[in-house]
């Protein structure tokens, strides 16, 4: 398995860009419905739009992050974090844990994305 130590400088793209593409995907889409979804979750639709503009932030700061700012990977990270538990906990923790199998979504997945967000705030680029 020594061989794939030389990727161990790259690998780190993989949950970068998957994360960057799910809060990208999800922020811009925030906008054409944000007064359904303030109506769904019981919120100003101010308040979506800015959700839906950190989602947008989230998404470049994980990318340029990992150009050597690694302070705007931990800010993502943060936010990551922030943006999901509050998700879990106002919408998908009533679901359950099950997140594929269900019409309403429960934790599963947005647990991986809560912790995933966790690692890049405390470890930033660290690769090691």
């Amino acid at each position: 398995m020594e061989f794939l130590n030389r990727y161990k400088s790259v690998v780190h793209w993989l949950p970068r860009l998957s994360l960057a593409s799910i809060f990208l995907y999800h922020g811009f889409t925030k906008f054409p419905m944000a007064s359904m979804m303030a109506d769904m979750m019981g919120m100003p639709v101010f308040m979506v739009y800015m959700l839906a503009m950190m989602e947008i932030l989230i998404g470049v700061f994980i990318i340029l992050g990992a150009m050597g700012r690694e302070i705007l990977t931990k800010v993502a990270g943060l936010l990551i974090a922030v943006i999901m538990l509050g998700a879990i906990l106002m919408i998908h923790i009533h679901n359950g844990w099950n997140g594929v199998l269900l019409a309403e979504q429960g934790v599963e997945l947005q647990l991986f994305i809560l912790t995933s967000g966790l690692y890049f705030l405390v470890k930033g680029n660290d690769v090691n």
